[in-house]
């Protein structure tokens, strides 16, 4: 199956993300590529939050919010927005458990992409 199958079966809502990129499906693999790199340097969310760095933890899920959203990955879009807001709204309880529901998702999309690499 390729990729985009693959992220349609994990929720993704591909058909949205082939519209945004003008129906160019591998311009859309190529970015979707690039996901895993930055789901990786903005890990440690959990260990910002832990040692009190807000605005690191808030910077780090802001931008998940926004790649995993122009790619439409939709359900770590969805759980990035709602860390985000948990965490600028200072409930970290909230924020801790709606990251430790998405991991393992966000585990199952990099894998999906890292075997297309």
């Amino acid at each position: 199956m390729d990729l985009i199958n693959e992220m349609k079966n994990l929720g993704a809502d591909m058909d949205s993300a082939l519209e945004r990129f003008m129906g160019k499906s591998q311009l859309l693999e190529m970015m979707l590529k690039k996901l895993p790199d930055s789901i990786e340097q903005n890990s440690g969310i959990e260990c910002d939050i832990a040692t009190g760095n807000l605005s690191n933890a808030i910077s780090k899920a802001h931008t998940l919010k926004g790649n995993t959203g122009n790619l439409s990955v939709t359900p770590l879009y969805k759980a990035y927005t709602e860390i985000t807001d948990f965490l600028r709204q200072e409930k970290i309880p909230e924020a801790q458990i709606k990251l430790q529901e998405i991991l393992p998702v966000q585990n199952k999309i990099v894998e999906t992409i890292k075997k297309h690499l």
